[in-house]
């Protein structure tokens, strides 16, 4: 049985201790799953409706407690952490409005009784949780299936898990049911016994990479729904916007917020070639030197924190080592930040524009920028990726949104706003790369069940009359 640690990469203390579980373990939780989901399934929706009430009542009172630890395990500030754990308690009631929305029970009177729309569980859903957002995300795909009647098997990441024990222990003190959620605890190898273990549905927040992995894995198996939700390398396209500085805000919350780690962020900064483009640059950076990085519990609050991990950051920084080898040019540079640990980086800004580089994320706080000669040429750019999560334009012109938002290939398509933006009653997702067609959020319920059409007469009555060609 191995072990593993949880580090909190601000300050290098050991946050949380404890044994991987074992593909035996990870088979035994999710047989436990199997044998309470046809009661979990059958219970009336207000049954389930009550349970998760009860667990956002948990979540509200232990919110603190558990803000902190999310803090801790990834070191993002205080004032972040916070945020998160609102949203979680928020979800419950989005999802239960979303539910009724989407994917509720609808009858239609017809002439020989009523056709009904039902919708029913998938059965034993495996959740694999990031990182970044290690309560927030997973939570949005646990809180609909539970509603939807689907039971529950969660693996937070390993970098996280003392949040996903809170949040077992909060779905604990809220009287869930034996077995309707579950916690396996370890790395990749956890996760694998857990795909291997008979799953019904598998939902996943992570790495384009990742989602590939699963595709495949799953690609002869039709039966496991898969709601995949990846990351992107979004571009944020400024044209005719006349205030740089204000730009500079959009920019930066886009680029900069909780050190890069969103899969909204912005990676890549289209402008206009010449002096509108240099200006927008140039307040981009002089902003983004005035944000401070520092521990997740100084005093005055930091504006972010660290990244996940030194080995996260030195991975980072090397990725963005090769793109100035290729011939980036260095606006502003990373490195380590005074005398803190390793994972903590400065947020770098680089010149890309005719540089061939890779097509990739990198999730820190590190900007490409690109400069074009033409509102379309920038649209073409924004749209060079395999990608498709997030997009935003900035401008002060009404008709390049109405051109932009025709046009631009993403999921989540924002105008003058950051990228990152984003609510729990909107749909959240991406296209190629970025996801599987399968948006989160607001549109979780979708996938957490199926659709079922029945059409019923309230008796049994001949219907001879309407079989054609019978003979007398």
């Amino acid at each position: 049985m191995s072990r593993f640690q949880s580090i909190d990469p601000a300050t290098g203390e050991t946050v949380w201790e404890g044994a991987a579980a074992s593909p035996g373990e990870v088979q035994a939780a999710v047989d436990r799953a199997r044998a309470a989901f046809p009661d979990w399934a059958d219970r009336p929706r207000q049954d389930r409706i009550d349970a998760v009430k009860r667990y956002q009542a948990v979540l509200k009172a232990r919110a603190p407690q558990i803000a902190e630890a999310i803090s801790r395990e990834t070191g993002k500030a205080l004032w972040e952490t916070q945020t998160e754990l609102q949203a979680m308690a928020g979800k419950v009631d989005i999802s239960i409005r979303a539910y009724d929305e989407r994917t509720g029970e609808r009858t239609a009177e017809t002439a020989f009784g009523h056709a009904v729309l039902r919708h029913r569980p998938h059965g034993v859903a495996a959740v694999l949780g990031p990182f970044n957002f290690p309560g927030h995300l997973p939570n949005g795909h646990i809180v609909p299936a539970l509603l939807a009647g689907d039971t529950v098997v969660f693996k937070p990441s390993e970098e996280a898990p003392l949040t996903g024990q809170l949040m077992a222990e909060a779905f604990a003190e809220a009287d869930m049911p034996e077995g309707v959620f579950n916690v396996v605890q370890g790395s990749r190898e956890t996760g694998a016994a857990l795909l291997d273990a008979g799953i019904d549905a598998l939902m996943f927040t992570g790495s384009g990479a990742a989602g590939a992995h699963f595709r495949r894995k799953f690609a002869d198996d039709p039966h496991v729904i898969l709601a995949l939700e990846l990351g992107g390398n979004n571009p944020l396209v400024v044209w005719d916007a006349a205030d740089a500085e204000a730009v500079a805000g959009i920019v930066v919350q886009s680029a900069f917020i909780t050190t890069g780690q969103r899969c909204s962020c912005a990676r890549r900064l289209i402008v206009p070639e010449g002096p509108e483009g240099d200006a927008i640059v140039e307040a981009v950076a002089a902003l983004s030197d005035r944000l401070t990085f520092a521990p997740w519990n100084s005093s005055p609050e930091p504006y972010a924190g660290p990244l996940i991990s030194q080995r996260a950051a030195e991975a980072a920084l090397k990725a963005l080592q090769e793109r100035i080898d290729a011939g980036a040019r260095v606006i502003r540079a990373s490195g380590p930040i005074g005398n803190l640990p390793g994972a903590f980086v400065r947020p770098a800004i680089i010149d890309v524009t005719g540089v061939a580089v890779p097509d990739e994320e990198m999730f820190a706080p590190f900007l490409s920028v690109t400069r074009v000669g033409s509102f379309d040429a920038a649209v073409a750019e924004a749209n060079a990726t395999r990608y498709g999560l997030s997009a935003g334009l900035v401008s002060d012109d009404p008709a390049h949104w109405q051109a932009f938002v025709r046009r631009i290939r993403a999921g989540v398509v924002n105008f003058n706003r950051p990228t990152t933006g984003a609510a729990g009653d909107m749909p959240f997702g991406g296209l190629g790369a970025s996801g599987n067609h399968r948006p989160s959020a607001y549109y979780a319920a979708d996938y957490c069940a199926y659709p079922v059409a029945s059409f019923e007469a309230g008796a049994v009555r001949n219907i001879e009359g309407e079989i054609k060609g019978l003979r007398p």
